[in-house]
């Protein structure tokens, strides 16, 4: 898809798409309305890095409810075919991890939401189980006033990279 195609969706198909970059209803309805001005790429995710910032608490938490735990395939909440095939490839640094490091990652995913409320948070693309591993190790000694600003930045990169793939 493209932009003048995205643009030329009905509305509900149009929120549809952008869900798959971010499961934020809230944020999903802004871009909806914001896609018509969008002529570049690059325009779409000034935009969609806007609303993000724009957007409450509860937004992100909506949002990162959407993603499955780092090791894991199913997020909290349903999510389209295409959301999780995204997801499966952002996380391909843990289909190679041994079964130490995945059970370490499984547990301290348990540890960090039972701290914070959500779950852990990290653009993964790139990324090895042993880096995710580290970065969630060092996050969990932050104080929840810390750590959701870091969620959220973690979800506008992700937003980013799955907006670049869908206006491909």
């Amino acid at each position: 898809m493209n932009i003048e195609s995205l643009k030329a969706l009905p509305p509900d198909e149009a929120q549809e798409e952008f869900l798959k970059c971010c499961g934020s209803v809230r944020w999903a309805q802004a871009m909806v309305q914001l896609r018509q001005y969008a002529t570049t790429v690059g325009g779409l995710i000034l935009f969609g890095n806007e609303m993000w910032w724009l957007a409450e608490r509860e937004d992100w938490l909506e949002a990162f409810r959407s993603h499955p735990k780092i090791g894991e395939r199913k997020a909290a909440a349903e999510v389209s075919s295409q959301s999780t095939q995204w997801s499966g490839q952002e996380q391909a640094g843990v289909q190679t991890a041994e079964q130490e490091t995945l059970d370490e990652l499984a547990r301290l995913n348990r540890e960090y939401e039972e701290k914070f409320g959500f779950i852990f948070i990290v653009c993964a693309t790139g990324k090895s189980a042993g880096e995710m591993l580290d970065i969630l190790r060092e996050r969990l000694g932050n104080d929840i006033e810390t750590e959701l600003p870091i969620a959220a930045a973690e979800q506008a990169k992700i937003t980013e990279l799955r907006l670049k793939k869908l206006v491909n």
